[in-house]
């Protein structure tokens, strides 16, 4: 795990798109977007059908990796609101074991507003946390600590002509966008202006990852002086 200070504490992103909170034992990720493949077969676009259970092995990895007794979702947890009606058995049972394992509160978004906790867990519209507002879109104009997600922002640079695409968080001083953690997911540019807008107000924004146990941070914008 990698340490980066934000609004005034510590956090640590791994190296499964997450974030864990320490004080809080909590670990944060957004956009698992559960049960895609299954949605698309629905309207006959047929893709392997094991999103889910991939998701859910690399969540587990980051519950054991950090220790977290806490994990809070921040929405678009299912591809739809009925996505969990369509898990298949070894997947919920996963999904299960890990609701009962943490206290795990499922924050919803866009894509799944009336989802239902079948496998566990408590579903809220958004939390407030130590200080630190959690929820799935960032809301404009909001002055507190905010973490979300929604946009899925994903880094895009040029190193010797061989062009990089990751994912990446988003952060100003109180304000942090997470990548999609979710396997069957894309992307939009960090840099992208709707990104840019929906961080203010802020002093600056960088995009932020963790790349060979170091912490990379790139500027994405800054206020003009």
């Amino acid at each position: 795990m990698v340490p980066f200070s934000f609004a005034g504490e510590e956090w640590r992103l791994t190296g499964t798109r997450a974030v864990f909170w320490p004080r809080e034992q909590a670990l944060v990720v957004a956009d698992l977007h559960l049960e895609k493949a299954s949605f698309f077969a629905t309207h006959g676009q047929m893709l392997p059908p094991y999103d889910s259970r991939e998701t859910l092995e690399r969540l587990a990895l980051a519950i054991r990796e950090t220790g977290a007794r806490r994990v809070y979702t921040l929405g678009d947890n299912f591809h739809d609101s009925a996505g969990s009606e369509r898990l298949e058995p070894h997947a919920a049972g996963m999904l299960a074991a890990l609701t009962r394992a943490t206290e795990w509160v499922w924050i919803t978004g866009n894509h799944d507003p009336a989802m239902t906790a079948r496998e566990g867990g408590t579903v809220v519209e958004e939390l407030a946390v130590g200080g630190v507002r959690l929820r799935h879109r960032a809301q404009s104009g909001e002055t507190g600590p905010e973490l979300s997600g929604h946009f899925h922002p994903r880094l895009q640079v040029s190193i010797r002509g061989r062009r990089i695409v990751r994912p990446c968080a988003v952060a100003s001083e109180r304000r942090m966008i997470l990548p999609a953690f979710g396997s069957l997911t894309a992307g939009m540019d960090a840099a992208d202006p709707a990104i840019l807008a929906a961080m203010q107000p802020a002093r600056a924004i960088d995009a932020i990852a963790a790349a060979a146990g170091r912490l990379v941070q790139l500027p994405l914008w800054r206020a003009a002086s």
